[in-house]
């Protein structure tokens, strides 16, 4: 029974970590701009498309990876300034409507130049299992684990340390006087689709060699990113980064102790009992404002 406990567990903490990364994209956009951005998804599903297709033409793994997440940071710019920018003084509603049209878009780019087929990274450190009592850890599950701490890590000295990030934070707490300091609160929102597009590229990148890769995988883990954000709050990196582990786990040990039928069912479950019963999140950002 723990080891059985504990294989659901490790896959749960692998693929929550991925949703975390995918939560940190939703709440770094939202905080700047209060849109919802439902291209994140696109973002994960590029980065492992790209880096598979760059593999696939004989690029060595370190360089396939590096320019897949190069490229998706450029596809996040693209969509910032093709499509949000030119519609800034539009409602947030049409915003939003703007991002889901941008990531079918993406998706219907993918499809026809990559196919419909999955694809799959070779794990990063072999593929022979760990044992910890009695449960099977896959050496990549390590990584996924180990990529999302640095790249918490490295947000916190981002946004605590540098220049640029405080001015991201300044724009989330209050764009206006963060404008009347002299922020450049466009360039912040370009930059901000950038980041939350080059965390999604990570976050497939990672994925790969586990759960493969198509052209409509960001679907669900697009929504699964959002849900995720949603239990956090949508109001910081703490909050993101609990509320994907939280999904990953209830997930997995509900499709371990009920049905795998109903995996997917378990982040709507979530979304509607928060959204019901503590709408600001679990760590009480409200939905209404920005934080």
């Amino acid at each position: 029974m723990l080891a059985q406990f504990l294989q659901f567990l490790f896959t749960g903490i692998t693929i929550g970590a991925a949703y975390a990364l995918a939560a940190l994209g939703f709440t770094i956009i939202y905080n700047t701009s209060g849109v919802i951005n439902f291209a994140q998804g696109e973002f994960i599903m590029l980065g492992g498309m790209f880096s598979t297709a760059l593999l696939a033409a004989g690029l060595p793994l370190p360089a396939a990876i590096a320019i897949a997440v190069v490229l998706t940071g450029i596809a996040g710019l693209i969509v910032e300034k093709l499509a949000i920018e030119p519609a800034k003084n539009a409602e947030v509603v049409t915003l939003i409507i703007i991002t889901i049209g941008a990531s079918l878009t993406i998706r219907g780019l993918i499809q026809v130049w990559l196919g419909k087929g999955n694809h799959a990274l070779p794990a990063f450190s072999g593929e022979t299992p760990i044992q910890v009592m009695g449960a099977s850890l896959l050496p990549q599950s390590l990584w996924v684990l180990g990529v999302a701490l640095v790249i918490v890590l490295i947000l916190g000295w981002f946004f605590g340390k540098t220049l640029l990030g405080k001015a991201m934070l300044a724009t989330s707490h209050n764009k206006l006087a963060a404008q009347l300091v002299g922020v450049n609160t466009r360039m912040i929102l370009l930059l901000s689709f950038g980041l939350s597009a080059v965390l999604g590229a990570v976050g497939g990148v990672i994925l790969a060699p586990i759960t493969y890769t198509s052209y409509d995988i960001g679907i669900m883990l697009g929504l699964k990113g959002f849900v995720a954000a949603v239990l956090g709050g949508l109001g910081g990196g703490l909050g993101a980064i609990a509320g994907g582990l939280i999904l990953g786990v209830s997930e997995a040990m509900a499709a371990g102790y009920i049905s795998s039928a109903y995996k997917d069912a378990v982040p709507f479950v979530l979304i509607l009992l928060i959204l019901f019963f503590r709408p600001g999140g679990l760590f009480g950002a409200k939905l209404t404002e920005r934080v």
